[in-house]
């Protein structure tokens, strides 16, 4: 009930469309069922008894005031006439379900990837890229499941209300009796509900740990193969596959075992109402078939309405694991507090900077100055936040104390997003979509042409192996662009990074794994692009460190500049 109250509060618009909808399409079968007493009535000759009967004798004056006379055909027409109208709105409201359906799913995926894209960098490193694919792609499906689930179950109650109120019409006993022994029958079976419930929540749980440990699993595949060692983290994947299939069989069987115990029952309750209606009761004839059609039908929706529900708890557990890690993302969302326009015309500069991760001192006090049109390196070994400085820049980290100034402008003052827009970066680890090289250089920037990818490829020093590659700019790089040599990924990076026109570039190990001849091209690269572009370089290679303009070795939470004489590799 809760989760079916939450969808409603969260989705009001589209929810009352639908509940207006179908009350009435409700209404539209009640007026229609109410002639079929009448109508029973003209069949079996009992129209005597029929006057006799409230809702009989309401139903004949009803049509007679209306000057409709009340005969076979006509009645006939009526109940036809109701049950197309009633069809006609109950595909309207279907289509809005439908709709609406789509829409949940839409609305959730989007509020989880808006609420992660604008959390801070060290909540989204604690989250499992295998578990923020599962609940964009499989929980966000199941909860909209949910919702529809949730919407048949406000149907068939709906339903139930307009027969149980056409029944009382004609023997409030009979009614209130079959109202009390369905409820009573819901109340006994709702175990196999919960059972259900905990069986839905057991698979968000092990999809979530599934897909996170897969996703590791394959992005170190080539390693592990190379190792002989994709037995262990296949029979990892085996037991948690068959976790899976386990609760998967839970929710089955209970499913099952709900619907094997309503039908015998439900039979067994239609014969004792047809015997108590006609021998204790002694209802006329027509008033016994309405009435064992209208609790049968009571019954059977109360029966449906269980299943829908059991199907809404077996779904609603990934509503709610959505709806969290949504929340806990905006509980860890960046403070965007500055609001000036920021350049770069003068230079960048580290004040006294003090940061700590914990317990774990990084700076103490760090002080740099990079000036504007120059290539900076930063050198030392690691775990002395070479990394965490350019984290620092980016505005990713905040220091705990000291400033960070741009033109002499602290960056906490600054618009954010607008310095970022201003930074191109180049991560370690050069990872490139499995797509053509355009799409890796523009991704689906709207603002950028092909114009600016040849521009950034040339800039880049990557152009001449683009054209000459067999379908040019449309070359597919393969996964992780293994399709390249590594010296021709890391330039497709820089040129990613150079697309947009940056004034700052940033880039992490930008040499690393590549060999002497590739290092030696990127270094002149990044040696031309200092005319024009304020550089800075983390990197412990020495063909880095020559081609720097300066130097600086970090230490012991400081950094000290290193005279430029050049460094021998090896």
């Amino acid at each position: 009930m809760r989760t079916l109250l939450t969808y409603i509060m969260v989705f009001p618009r589209r929810s009352i469309i639908v509940l207006v909808a179908l009350l009435i399409a409700g209404v539209a079968e009640g007026l229609s069922l109410t002639a079929l007493l009448p109508l029973l009535s003209i069949a079996v000759g009992e129209s005597g008894d029929t006057k006799e009967s409230g809702i009989g004798k309401f139903m004949e004056k009803a049509l007679q005031d209306i000057g409709i006379d009340p005969t076979l055909d006509t009645i006939l027409i009526i109940i036809v006439s109701g049950m197309f109208f009633k069809g006609i709105v109950l595909l309207l409201a279907n289509r809005q379900v439908g709709y609406t359906v789509a829409h949940v799913a839409t609305a959730l995926r989007l509020d989880l990837i808006e609420a992660l894209l604008a959390s801070r960098w060290q909540y989204y490193l604690r989250q499992p890229v295998g578990s923020l694919a599962n609940s964009i792609a499989s929980e966000a499906y199941r909860a909209a499941n949910g919702f529809e689930h949730s919407v048949n179950v406000l149907a068939l109650a709906i339903q139930v209300v307009v027969y149980a109120i056409v029944a009382l019409f004609i023997s409030w006993e009979a009614t209130l009796a079959s109202l009390v022994i369905g409820l009573f029958l819901l109340i006994v079976l709702n175990r196999l509900v919960s059972a259900t419930r905990r069986a839905g929540t057991k698979q968000t749980h092990l999809l979530r740990y599934l897909l996170t440990y897969l996703s590791d699993v394959l992005s170190s595949v080539k390693s592990l193969k190379a190792m002989a060692r994709d037995n262990v983290a296949d029979a990892i994947l085996r037991e948690q596959t068959q976790q899976l299939e386990k609760a998967t069989r839970r929710e089955v069987m209970n499913r099952a075992a709900l619907t094997a115990l309503q039908e015998p029952i439900l039979a067994a309750l239609t014969a004792s109402g047809l015997y108590i209606a006609l021998v204790v009761w002694e209802l006329s004839l027509p008033e016994v078939m309405l009435m064992v059609f209208l609790l049968t039908r009571i019954l059977g929706l109360l029966n449906k309405t269980q299943r829908r529900h059991q199907q809404l708890a077996a779904q609603e557990s990934a509503y709610w694991a959505l709806r969290k890690a949504a929340e806990e993302a905006r509980m860890a969302a960046e403070r965007t507090t500055g609001t000036l326009e920021p350049t770069l015309q003068k230079g960048i500069s580290l004040q006294h900077v003090k940061f700590d991760y914990g317990q774990k001192n990084i700076f103490k006090d760090l002080t740099i100055e990079i000036p504007i049109n120059s290539f900076t390196a930063v050198m030392g070994s690691s775990g002395v936040g070479k990394s965490t400085l350019l984290d620092l820049l980016c505005g990713l980290t905040e220091p705990q104390s000291g400033e960070i100034l741009i033109d002499g402008i602290p960056l906490h003052d600054l618009n954010l997003r607008q310095w970022r827009h201003m930074i191109g970066y180049v991560s370690q680890d050069t990872v490139l979509l499995h797509d053509t090289v355009m799409n890796n250089i523009l991704v689906g920037e709207p603002a950028l042409t092909p114009d600016d990818a040849v521009r950034a490829l040339k800039q880049a020093g990557a152009w001449d192996f683009v054209s000459a590659l067999p379908e040019g700019l449309q070359t597919i790089v393969g996964e992780r662009g293994g399709l390249l040599s590594g010296g021709q990924r890391q330039r497709i990076a820089i040129a990613r990074a150079l697309a947009h026109n940056p004034s700052f570039l940033i880039l992490d190990e930008p040499t690393s794994a590549l060999d002497p001849e590739s290092e030696l091209i990127i270094c002149e690269t990044l040696q031309h692009l200092a005319n024009n572009l304020t550089i800075i370089a983390v990197s412990h290679q020495p063909a880095v460190i020559n081609a720097a303009d300066r130097v600086f070795i970090l230490s012991n939470g400081t950094a000290e500049p290193l005279s430029q004489l050049p460094i021998e590799a090896g």
